[in-house]
């Protein structure tokens, strides 16, 4: 992920590295760069290693393309792990303290995938369900009744307490069409059986690249650590609004930001609620992703289409090359705009 960066910016990228290196007292740019990818892909280092690329970038886009997020960014959001980068380009979390953070948290979750399947004897992770636009509201309400649940996510501790083998949430909401379970992989086919022979719902399911249940009762540990992590981090309250997971609205003080990232651990990331929220509610017109990948753009894209009004656009960063001319037409969108 870091090698063209450090090769088109070295004067940014090599101490940014440094930075990153010294503040997680681990080699993780060494990692990054020269694997191996087994090692590489566990979370403890996968986690931290993603939120600092989205933060290296903006260093960049800042350092040497004068683009400062406080001056262009009218407000933040972040997919999962995302809402972190998030919060430090709204200016929320120093990166140093988020980082931490991040590292710390995503080792506390390989954990608690470690001990549920020990616990358990059972295999954990994640499966995406596509359906028909049409049929997603009823195939959530569906899933919620088969696994008596009430709502997207509860806020009641109580509930986190139930046993993992006996847990399958929704993880993330992306899109019109597009859920993702998150638990027992052996108790999500079990539910997809459910679905099919009584539900009236055949969604198409498949399995993620992930080996923990993010997202999910089995983090419970991990949101614990967070919550008391973010007692003691220096929170500054920003003029820019940074939308929430967990409520997918913005966080509207300092106690509601710990409350809510802390169970974002636990609960549903409603990305398409945040989304609508922005589209519909905000009327954003410009959206830029930032990070190794693509996916949150292409998510944005289905939703609001990839021009949706006259000065408006989706684009995405994650490679040197494309940074030019997404300035570029990002101008001639401003410049549209007061046409």
């Amino acid at each position: 992920m870091t090698t063209p960066w450090l090769e088109a910016f070295p004067s940014t990228v090599k101490p940014f590295l440094e930075e990153m290196d010294a503040t997680l007292e681990v080699r993780l740019s060494t990692i990054i760069s020269h694997g191996p990818n087994s090692k590489l892909n566990r979370t403890e280092n996968s986690q931290p290693a993603i939120m600092a690329m989205s933060i290296l970038i903006l260093r960049v886009l800042d350092e040497y393309f004068g683009f400062d997020t406080g001056a262009h960014f009218d407000v933040t959001l972040g997919h999962s792990l995302g809402e972190y980068a998030a919060l430090v380009a709204g200016g929320y979390l120093e990166f140093g303290s988020a980082l931490k953070m991040v590292r710390r948290r995503a080792e506390i979750m390989a954990q608690c995938t470690s001990d549920a399947k020990q616990l358990t004897g059972e295999t954990y992770g994640m499966v995406a369900l596509v359906c028909e636009p049409d049929r997603l509201a009823d195939l959530i309400t569906t899933i919620h009744e088969f696994l008596d649940h009430s709502s997207h996510g509860s806020t009641d501790d109580a509930s986190y307490e139930v046993p993992p083998i006996q847990q399958v949430s929704i993880g993330n909401i992306n899109s019109n069409n597009q859920i993702v379970l998150s638990g027992s992989i052996e108790r999500i086919k079990d539910l997809l059986v459910q679905l099919r022979q009584f539900g009236g719902h055949d969604p198409r399911a498949v399995r993620l690249r992930s080996d923990s249940p993010f997202h999910s009762p089995v983090m419970k540990p991990a949101a614990d650590y967070m919550r008391q992590a973010l007692e003691q981090a220096d929170i500054q309250f920003s003029s820019i609004p940074c939308i929430s997971n967990v409520s997918a609205v913005p966080f509207q003080s300092k106690s509601d930001l710990r409350d809510l990232l802390s169970r974002q651990c636990v609960e549903t990331v409603r990305w398409w609620d945040s989304i609508r929220y922005l589209d519909q509610e905000r009327s954003v017109k410009r959206w830029i992703g930032i990070g190794p990948g693509k996916v949150g753009r292409n998510l944005v894209g289905k939703e609001v289409g990839k021009i949706s009004a006259r000065g408006g656009g989706v684009w995405a960063i994650s490679d040197p090359r494309e940074i030019e001319q997404t300035l570029l037409e990002l101008d001639k969108c401003e410049e549209n705009e007061k046409k």
